[in-house]
């Protein structure tokens, strides 16, 4: 028996999936990078990206602070150096993020430019054809006709600030509508801050770019200083287009520097002011100028910023071998190890005879202490009053000529100890001097010098980012509190008079959109003499 082929489903043609070409693959992709929801998702991605940069020590910040924390971590130091966990801003893989989103922001900012450009310069919409349908409406009946009717509410509606389109009254039809609109600033922010969205990421791109930060420790006093060049930095960062021409000259010392400790109180010992008195010049042939450098407040030469981030104590030590030589004398930077003051550090006599001498240690500013804490009570902590020096000295060879080695570090692999009497350490007050057994030499505690973090940072187009953040602001405000309003008013002649309808549309959502009306009804009828809101 042969089926009945009218009760079959008929089968319709499946169109074969074919291969998107090479245009047609990139306007997609394109299509998928220029979306929001792609660059809400890159931003949340550069988001996370940079935590690491906030919770692991960066070379390019704090060298010494880093390489304490991969002495302290060996496991994973490894592992974070492969995925430059300790450079996160410089690693490709952060830019690679950064780019895109730049990208994707722009492809979705600039289509929408022309969009607020449009809907800014455009004429109101015409009215409704029934007006009674809006939410916030009013009619009433009037004597006047219809063109006295819309040329009062033309006038009206002029004098509070909104942009008209009339449809004047024909005298054939005996009838005729005004629509207005205000509010068009808000389209205006919106566009303002699109665009100033570009220009911040323009003005941090170029910053990035052909800027640079350096840090450097300068020991306070005339005879020390400072001159802006990589070779007198202690760590640097410069942006991938930058290049050592772009340094500014200048040359700078550290006058003084003067520290308000709190002296009473539970922050007894607590720091709570720093000032340091730079002199400097801006130019070889230049005068010297003086300015006080301050936290929050850097010093501007000629677009590189001095900013003020750190002090320490570098003790003043004299090493004298065994034949009574000097091998080392002056200040050594001793780094903080607490906000105490307390602080480690390191002196190498590589020519001292017979045995070279390295020397680690503590620098004590007080014995005085409060809480467990050292503090000074009776003046500024490490004036020498009560300071004390505390050192481990050893003999051999320091390894100086194997490679570079940090300053703030002793590689005691090929040397001896050379233990103080009664104890390992040996401890020394300001002016005290300590011999060493065997004809090694004498060791001398001279003073205390102190030291200032400099920050040296160069940032263009710095202004043309802050620029457009403060754009940004003012654009969002904008679109925040101006409110857009239409307002429709339609007059027609009928046997019983001139009916007038009057509707109000508040796009912003406010619930004003009744009382302008029922206000607006009762300036045309004239029952108010005020402009219309």
């Amino acid at each position: 028996m042969t089926p009945r082929t009218d009760l079959m489903e008929e089968e319709q043609p499946v169109a074969p999936i074919r291969e998107l070409s090479a245009r047609e693959f990139a306007r997609w992709t394109w299509r998928q990078l220029t979306s929001m929801r792609t660059a809400l998702v890159l931003l949340l991605l550069l988001a996370l990206a940079a935590v690491p940069g906030s919770l692991i020590p960066q070379e390019n910040l704090d060298s010494v602070k880093t390489t304490n924390w991969q002495a302290a971590h060996t496991t994973l130091t490894p592992i974070y150096r492969r995925l430059g966990m300790f450079d996160v801003y410089g690693t490709p893989w952060f830019a690679a993020i950064y780019i895109l989103l730049m990208v994707s922001l722009v492809g979705c900012i600039v289509p929408r430019l022309g969009v607020y450009w449009r809907a800014m310069r455009a004429q109101p919409p015409a009215a409704p054809r029934n007006l009674s349908r809006l939410p916030d409406s009013a009619t009433y009946t009037t004597s006047e006709s219809a063109a006295e009717v819309t040329a009062r509410a033309e006038a009206l509606l002029r004098k509070g600030r909104y942009r008209l389109r009339r449809a004047p009254a024909g005298a054939a039809t005996g009838s005729g509508e005004v629509a207005a609109e205000r509010g068009y600033l808000r389209e205006a922010g919106n566009l303002l801050f699109h665009l100033s969205v570009i220009v911040v990421l323009v003005g941090f791109a170029v910053g990035s770019l052909f800027g640079y930060k350096g840090g450097v420790i300068v020991l306070v006093g005339d005879k020390y200083g400072f001159s802006n060049e990589l070779t007198q930095y202690d760590d640097f960062s410069p942006g991938s287009l930058f290049r050592p021409s772009m340094l500014n000259w200048f040359d700078l010392h550290i006058h003084d520097f003067h520290v308000d400790w709190v002296d009473s109180g539970p922050q007894q010992g607590m720091a709570q002011g720093f000032k340091s008195q730079i002199r400097y010049e801006d130019s070889p042939t230049g005068t010297m100028k003086s300015y006080n450098l301050e936290v929050n407040h850097p010093l501007d030469i000629g677009g590189t910023e001095v900013f003020l981030i750190g002090h320490g104590y570098a003790p003043e030590v004299t090493v004298r071998d065994g034949k009574g030589n000097i091998a080392f004398s002056g200040p050594e930077v001793f780094l903080p190890e607490n906000q105490s003051f307390l602080s480690f550090g390191v002196v190498k006599a590589q020519g001292a005879k017979p045995s070279q001498l390295g020397l680690e240690g503590l620098f004590y500013p007080s014995e005085i202490t409060l809480n467990g804490q050292p503090v000074n009570v009776t003046g500024d902590i490490g004036d020498g009053t009560n300071a004390m020096l505390s050192l481990q000295v050893w003999k051999g060879d320091l390894g100086l000529d194997n490679g570079p080695q940090s300053v703030y570090s002793l590689d005691t692999s090929k040397m001896t100890m050379v233990a103080a009497p009664g104890g390992k350490a040996w401890n020394l007050r300001v002016g005290q001097t300590a011999t060493l057994p065997n004809g090694l030499g004498s060791v001398t505690f001279d003073g205390i010098t102190r030291w200032n973090k400099l920050q040296i940072s160069q940032t263009p187009f710095k202004h043309v980012a802050l620029s457009g953040v403060v754009l940004a602001l003012i654009g969002l405000l904008g679109s925040l509190f101006v409110r857009p309003r239409r307002v429709w008013v339609r007059a027609r002649e009928t046997a019983d008079g001139t009916l007038v309808e009057v509707a109000v549309l508040d796009r912003s959502g406010a619930d004003e959109d009744a009382a302008v009306a029922t206000d607006l009804v009762a300036r045309l009828q004239g029952r108010a003499e005020e402009e219309p809101s």
